[in-house]
């Protein structure tokens, strides 16, 4: 009994060891300051090479300023893939950096705040293979690229982070532990963490930049007499002043038909222009239901070989043949296309490059997804019913578009991005006032008509609001180029459709309330875009109208 008692212990205890063998040998600690402050994470208020590192370099204190240099120093006992390989011993050094990093959370205060596995393409991957520390440039005066800068960006803009360190005093803390995500996600212990008080100033904002801006006559628009929580917009205002809310332009707000809000910040007005990117990809679905609607499209499931001989294309196959313009409106068309995967054939910035954006969307191969049952995010589909729309409707779509759509709602200042063909491009880019794009979500609230005039068609609003993909958790669903986005307040949630682009522009289209929101912003490729223009919407103007 004894001998079998010794023999559990020994393979146990030998299995046990085996697990926890380094599976590539890391880097030497050699550095003195290294080896004081192993698995610890210290912060600097510059940048200094590890070789000139000194004990007076590493703070307990600092002043926090966005403008000026935040530093971190990571110290481990190991690198990252021998951390990985303690979660998981069964796979290969490649498979561990490819299914795994660090994870970091954010304390403030005490309070967790916010958790990020960060993504398994961060990093070099001869640094995780060895590196048993490394520097996070949080925040940099020579605007260094890292993405260290972004998971910054997205625990302080996207994240809560700004809100929990607000004026005052604050204790931010770190820790960082290694995560491998395989069929389930494994997070391995603690392996560094740190801790810094901040002192956060506070801003002084002039009064006329917090003060809720009064709506100029000759808006085009009936002025709304409700009623709206001043205080709500003066607090939103205010973060916006102190670009706490970052590169907003335009806020725009109607209700029952009528201009209720209308502000301007960072240089903009009235007037200007808004790249509002993406947005303009929902002005292709609206001209898709004109021309259905004009009898120039038979209707959106028509397939791509009624308008094309795809068989003058590379990678032709008969499923090609079967693509609808219900699958494009839907990105579900099964192309090889996904702007999200920068290893993807179709990813739009292989597209720009082009000298024929619909030739480069028509001589992808398509993958095994089945049509129209597959999202992704996939802008060069776009490009391809803008194509279909300008050889099928009259004099083409730029002359279609501007006696269709925008002489209707009364726009008379706009501007296109074109093709390389020189055709109006619907992957985005179309330039417009924010009261203008206010109209154009209007017209979509009043179910196709405008001043009494029937523009679209009430059937093609409500498919192009339709929920297509409801288990998609990753798009929150998708219609007809329109986005479904549920916005909670209290204990009530709100849904809405929306035309959304990059930089955190925004149309908004509730489906229950009488509302069209606007946001304008140019906070292009920022990890905290899309996210500080739904906070914007969920905890200040939706309460300023309800409340």
């Amino acid at each position: 009994m004894k001998s079998t008692f010794l023999f559990l212990l020994i393979f146990v205890f030998g299995f046990s060891q085996s697990q926890t063998k380094n599976i590539v040998e890391p880097e030497k600690i050699e550095n003195p300051i290294q080896k004081k402050h192993l698995n610890q994470i210290l912060f600097l208020d510059k940048v200094v090479s590890i070789e000139n590192l000194q004990e007076s370099d590493f703070l307990k204190t600092m002043t926090f300023q966005e403008d000026k240099d935040f530093d971190v120093r990571v110290f481990l006992d190991n690198s990252l893939v021998n951390y990985l390989h303690q979660l998981d011993n069964s796979l290969t050094i490649d498979e561990l950096v490819k299914k795994g990093n660090y994870q970091f959370s954010f304390y403030v205060d005490g309070k967790l705040i916010y958790t990020e596995n960060l993504n398994s393409g961060a990093g070099k991957m001869e640094d995780k293979k060895i590196k048993t520390n490394f520097r996070i440039p949080f925040l940099n005066t020579k605007n260094e690229d890292s993405w260290g800068r972004y998971l910054w960006m997205r625990f302080f803009f996207a994240n809560g982070g700004m809100d929990a360190l607000d004026a005052g005093n604050h204790t931010l803390k770190i820790e960082i532990k290694p995560y491998l995500k395989t069929s389930t996600l494994k997070v391995g212990n603690v392996i560094a963490s740190g801790e810094i008080q901040l002192i956060v100033p506070k801003k002084n904002v002039p009064e006329e930049q917090i003060a809720v801006q009064k709506i100029k006559p000759n808006s085009g628009w009936k002025v709304s007499d409700e009623k709206i929580n001043q205080e709500k917009i003066r607090l939103l205002n205010q973060k916006i002043a102190e670009n706490r809310f970052r590169e907003i332009t335009g806020i725009v707000m109607i209700k029952d038909d009528k201009l209720l809000l209308e502000e301007y910040f960072n240089g903009y007005g009235r007037d200007s222009l808004n790249d509002t990117r993406s947005v303009g990809k929902s002005f292709s679905s609206a001209l898709m239901g004109i021309a259905i609607k004009d009898g120039y499209i038979k209707n959106e499931n028509q397939t791509l070989k009624d308008f094309y001989d795809l068989k003058q294309f590379k990678n032709y196959s008969l499923k090609k043949d079967s693509v609808t313009l219900k699958s494009l409106l839907t990105m579900s068309s099964a192309f090889d296309g996904n702007d999200e995967d920068y290893d993807s054939a179709g990813n739009e910035e292989n597209m720009y490059p082009t000298d024929n954006w619909v030739k480069f969307t028509l001589d992808l191969p398509m993958t095994e997804n089945k049509i129209g049952k597959i999202w992704h995010y996939f802008t060069a589909g776009v490009v391809v019913t803008g194509d279909i729309l300008d050889k099928s409707v009259p004099n083409g779509l730029k002359d279609y578009a501007e006696k269709k759509l925008f002489q209707p709602l009364g726009i008379t200042n706009y501007k296109w991005q074109f093709t390389p063909q020189q055709k109006p491009s619907l992957a985005g880019g179309l330039r417009m006032r924010a009261l203008d794009f206010a109209k154009f979500g209007q017209l979509y609230k009043n179910n196709g008509t405008w001043n009494g005039k029937k523009i679209l068609d009430k059937n093609w609003i409500q498919k192009s609001f339709t929920n297509y993909f409801a288990d998609n958790k990753e798009s929150e669903s998708y219609g007809y180029l329109f986005w479904r986005k549920v916005y909670k307040v209290g204990n009530k949630s709100f849904e809405s459709y929306q035309s959304s682009g990059n930089g955190g522009n925004k149309i908004i289209i509730f489906k229950d309330l009488p509302i069209v929101i606007v946001i304008t912003a140019k906070a292009y490729n920022r990890p905290y875009a899309h996210s500080q223009a739904d906070k914007i919407v969920q905890e200040y103007l939706l309460p300023a109208i309800l409340n």
